[in-house]
C-alpha cells in the first residue's frame, strides 16, 4: 500500500477488488462483536482493534506511545491475517479455537502463536470468529498483559 492510511475505510478502500468484501465483512464482524471497551483504528499498517489511551494510559510497553494493541486485521500478499493477542496470551483461549476450526472450515488450519492465516477467502469461518470475540474481555485482556510484564 502506497498511499496515506488513516482510516479502516482508507485501508479497505486501497485493497485489490478480491480482498475488499472479506475484509470489509471481517471488519464489520469484529467492530459488531469486539469486547466492550475496545477501539477501530489503524495500528502497524492494518486494521487495528485496541484498548484506548483513555483505557490504559499506560500503552503497549515496546512502544508507550501507541495504544494497548488486542486484535488486528490486514491483507498480505497470499492471505488475510487476523491477530487476536489473547489467543497467545491465553492456552486455554487457544486449545479452545484450534479444537472448534476443524468444526467450521473445510481447510487445515494455518496459525502461527497469534496469527490466523486465511489463504482462501471463501471458507474464513465467520461464526467461529464472532464467537472468539465474545471470549475474553478487556479487563481479562488487561490483566493478562499486565501478568505477562511482571515475569
Amino acid at each position: 500500500m502506497h498511499n496515506k492510511i488513516d482510516t479502516p475505510e482508507d485501508y479497505i478502500n486501497q485493497l485489490p477488488e478480491e480482498r475488499k468484501v472479506p475484509i470489509r465483512k471481517l471488519h464489520n464482524l469484529i467492530k459488531d462483536n469486539m469486547p466492550v471497551g475496545l477501539e477501530a483504528g489503524i495500528g502497524y499498517g492494518m486494521l487495528a482493534y485496541y484498548v484506548p489511551k483513555s483505557r490504559y494510559p499506560s500503552g503497549y510497553h515496546c512502544k508507550p506511545f501507541p495504544p494497548l494493541p488486542f486484535i488486528n486485521l490486514a491483507s498480505q500478499k497470499n492471505f488475510i491475517a487476523l491477530y487476536h493477542s489473547g489467543l497467545y496470551a491465553k492456552k486455554d483461549l487457544y486449545d479452545w479455537f484450534v479444537a472448534e476450526y476443524p468444526k467450521h472450515a473445510k481447510y487445515k488450519l494455518d496459525m502461527g502463536k497469534s496469527c490466523m492465516r486465511f489463504k482462501k477467502v471463501d471458507d474464513i469461518p465467520y461464526p467461529l470468529i464472532k464467537e472468539l470475540l465474545g471470549k475474553m474481555s478487556v479487563k481479562e485482556w488487561i490483566a493478562i498483559y499486565e501478568k505477562s510484564l511482571k515475569k
